[in-house]
């Protein structure tokens, strides 16, 4: 997300935690109790020293306690430096992106230094100032999907050791009949120690316990024997359940190479429990203790409600290739799951806006024109649009869904992208089919881009306003959100869905994109309430959410509370396919505390509520009192790390990109070019991917030669030679924002196909401007230039000011636009030196 690329680099001691959707960061700070000492570290290096040796890993053990649905894993990881001279060592875990982190501390040389969590802004100036040092530090990959990455390195003299103790907690999301314990595992090398603990205590009986084949965190599998976790699960009591999974070396060398890892690298997955408690199938149950209660309701014996399914799917020319390719593989699927009870449209969007008659498999209304009429359109512009009905919603017989399925054949990745119509128009149908008074389908809009707004309305605050107006009374529907690839705006698009009763979701572009397609519409396919709310007649204060548009099959609503006086049960409030129901739950004692689930959700939806309001001040200060007093790391409070001898911080980053992450790197081999990078994860001039203090279910280190038992001895001696360094080219930072405002003056027709982030969108697809040419793999030759007509170079834009006087439209510019890779390109002149600094937009 753009906002998020900002300062994402440090060095020494740095901490790293990352927010899905959110705008606001997690944040660390480190502060020094001890003056400087002269260290070894400045002793020059001898011969026995020239490389490094990567500090050892001997221990990694990670529990997690559950109780309520709510859990707390702490994650400790023992490490040794076995070298003759200081080391930097590096703790990194991914935790998931749900989970607050409460508590850290390292032990160091005997010693304990324990986090504290302080208001995000206190905290900014220190955090500024340590960016600025500039203390070397190394990098390998790690990446994990929905997950945020911590991450804290520290210096560790000779033949000392280190110990860190990370602690999160979160409350866990009931889907698809299930909750799930996800652990991401990843120390980057073989751990001769390696104990995983997950214990459960709930206060109903559980229906089942399982742990399914370790996933890779990056992509949707099947169960598969050669990942197999072969835990052991022993049921204590009907309520309780221990999970253990300890993998020897040979087991986390199998399990390695059946995840796609070098077995060099060791484990690097995801390790998973599962499991569900015997409910009451109405009223669910409240659970109260201390003066708080929490009301877990998950009713099943309800009939699904019939339900309208819109279909606003976005074929732009971004969406060309492997997106529309996947996007028609999730759709025919999905429109098999419909159920003959269901009625569906598909709507089509890019500079035009197509809802399709699916009877007659052709497009029976349009909102827009074609920008782009040098271009033969897939779908020809009908000429007159004065006359156009609707269509009407579709029954999902067989033989709809099968028209349907041809209809999603024809659709065509092609022009801009005009999010407003698109969503104005999947409106007007809901309207349309809720003009027949007695109709009981529940309207549900599923809206996929991927995406900026680039034609019609371009404001994306403008946008989110007019739509969530028009979606109003009783006709509203939840607009369901699909952020496709990294291109989207995913903020925006997680607001115009809170604002209108749904929720956002992302859609990783990889290989299963097709898979995560299909499995967001499982989570949505069956509606069996709207309208749900929990009435409280006892003198409750601090409540949770207690209104609730719709209620899905295999999901859980949670409400949460403080009780004054004496509790009596609510009552719960709905509509069924059969009408109205009261509903009154059991009121029971928990197996454990409240107070703590009670402030993560109270911070939760704050949060939410933030992310969808104007003004977002009276939120942050409600979420940033709780989250101090109850010591949670979230978007508005920093963690703050006390250790010796230094002082650093860093900001957030997205555990779901690869990113390069510090791990051990001997000061002696400290390279002097090593800086702070806006909007990287910074450079990555020297490698050593041995050992990694951390977890995370990310991808491999650096290839490693075979590690033997023996080695994995806690002072067993790790030779410089097994590891190889690697180097990455990194980009150069550039003022981008000043570089749009310099060319939309130079040519001003830019300034109505531009957003805000130097993106521009034509009918083959969506390019960035740039002035960064190591960006760009390769210059092809192009047929013809603007100045005389006669072949030419493929050059980055601003590269070319020379053409700019005879761009005077985007109609001529499409003539002599090339794309370079995902950036902006222009036919310019051979004679043109296009890689000259003075040429060039700066």
């Amino acid at each position: 997300m753009k906002s998020k690329l900002k300062l994402g680099f440090c060095f020494a001691l740095c901490i790293s935690v990352t927010l899905g959707f959110t705008t606001d960061r997690h944040s660390l700070v480190v502060s020094s109790t001890e003056p400087p000492k002269e260290s070894s570290s400045e002793v020059a290096p001898n011969k026995e020293d020239v490389a490094p040796i990567v500090p050892k890993i001997y221990e990694m053990k990670v529990d997690t306690n559950v109780s309520n649905r709510f859990a707390k894993t702490s994650v400790v990881s023992k490490v040794k430096n076995l070298a003759k001279t200081p080391q930097e060592a590096t703790f990194s875990v991914v935790l998931p992106e749900t989970a607050y982190i409460s508590g850290f501390v390292m032990e160091i040389d005997g010693k304990s230094y324990k986090a504290y969590v302080k208001e995000k802004e206190e905290a900014k100036q220190i955090y500024n100032e340590a960016v600025g040092r500039g203390q070397a530090a190394a990098h390998v990959e790690a990446n994990a999907r929905d997950s945020n990455r911590f991450t804290v390195s520290l210096n560790i003299e000779p033949q000392k050791k280190a110990v860190f103790t990370l602690t999160y907690e979160e409350l866990l999301q009931r889907q698809n009949e299930q909750y799930e314990v996800v652990i991401n595992i990843h120390p980057g090398q073989p751990v001769k120690d390696l104990n995983v603990e997950v214990h459960i205590d709930e206060s109903r009986p559980l229906k089942f316990v399982k742990s399914p084949p370790l996933r890779t965190g990056n992509e949707i599998s099947k169960n598969d024997d050669k990942t197999a976790s072969l835990a052991e699960i022993k049921q204590n009591n009907s309520t309780s359940a221990t999970v253990k999974f300890n993998p020897n070396i040979e087991r986390q060398k199998q399990l390695a190479t059946g995840l796609g890892t070098k077995e060099e690298n060791g484990l690097a997955g995801q390790f998973v429990v599962q499991y569900d408690v015997e409910r009451d199938p109405k009223g669910g149950e409240v659970l109260l203790k201390d003066g708080y209660f929490v009301h877990f309701f998950a009713p099943s014996e309800v009939e699904a409600l019939p339900k309208q399914v819109i279909f606003v799917l976005d074929t732009s020319g971004s969406m060309d290739g492997n997106r529309i390719k996947q996007l028609k593989e999730a759709m025919n699927s999905i429109l098999s799951e419909l159920k003959k009870e269901d009625v569906f449209n598909i709507v089509e969007f890019s500079s035009i806006v197509k809802v399709w008659n699916v009877d007659k498999v052709q497009v029976d209304y349009e909102v827009g024109e074609d920008p782009w009429p040098l271009y033969d359109s897939p779908e020809a512009p009908q000429k007159n649009k004065t006359n156009q009905v609707l269509p009407p919603a579709y029954k999902a017989t067989d033989e709809n869904k099968e028209k349907a399925k041809k209809v999603v054949e024809k659709l065509n990745a092609y022009g801009g992208t005009d999010i407003k119509s698109a969503l104005e128009v999947g409106l007007k149908l809901v309207k349309k089919n809720k003009e027949n008074k007695e109709d009981a389908h529940q309207p549900i809009i599923v809206f996929l881009t991927d995406g900026e707004p680039t034609m019609g309305e371009t404001n994306t605050e403008k946008i989110t306003s007019a739509i969530s107006e028009m979606n109003s009374g009783e006709t509203r529907a939840p607009i369901f959100s699909l952020s496709f690839g990294d291109g989207a705006d995913r903020e925006f698009l997680q607001k115009i869905s809170l604002k209108n009763l749904g929720f956002a979701r992302h859609i990783y572009e990889a290989a299963d994109a097709s898979l995560q397609l299909q499995e967001f519409y499982k989570q949505i396919s069956s509606p069996l309430l709207n309208n749900v709310n929990f009435k409280y007649v006892s003198n409750v204060t601090k409540l949770t959410k207690t209104v609730f548009p719709i209620y899905f099959r295999g999901s859980e609503i949670v409400v949460a509370g403080v009780a004054e006086d004496e509790f009596l049960p609510p009552s719960i409030e709905g509509n069924t396919l059969r009408g109205p129901i009261i509903w009154s739950p059991k009121v029971e004692t928990p197996v454990g505390d409240l107070e703590r689930l009670w402030a993560y959700l109270t911070i939760k939806q704050i949060l939410e509520a933030r992310d969808a309001a104007e003004k977002k001040e009276p939120y942050t200060k409600k979420a940033l009192d709780i989250a101090l007093k109850y010591s949670f790391v979230t978007p508005v409070s920093s963690l703050v790390v006390v250790k010796p001898n230094d002082t650093s911080a860093v900001d957030t980053e997205d555990a779901s990109k690869t990113a390069d992450r510090p791990y051990f790197l001997n000061r002696n081999y400290a390279t002097p070019n090593l800086r702070p990078q806006l909007g990287l994860a910074g450079p990555s001039t020297l490698s050593f991917a041995a050992a990694a203090a951390g977890f995370g279910g990310a991808a491999p280190p650096m290839p490693q030669p075979a590690v033997q038992e023996a080695d994995l001895e806690e002072d067993a001696y790790m030779s410089p030679e097994m590891f190889a360094p690697s180097t990455t080219d990194i980009p150069t930072t550039t003022k981008s924002q000043d570089l749009y405002e310099d060319i939309k003056n130079k040519l001003p027709w830019l300034k109505d196909i531009i957003t805000v982030n130097g993106t521009i969108t034509l009918p083959n697809g969506s390019y960035k401007i740039s002035t960064n040419e190591t960006q760009v793999t390769s210059t092809p030759q192009c047929p013809k230039t603007p100045i005389n007509g006669t072949a030419g170079v493929c050059t980055l834009l601003p590269h070319c000011p020379q053409v700019f006087s005879l761009l005077t439209d985007a109609k001529v510019f499409q003539e002599f636009f090339c794309p370079l890779d995902t950036f902006v390109g222009v036919c310019c002149p051979i004679a043109t030196d296009a890689t000259s600094a003075s040429a060039a937009i700066s």
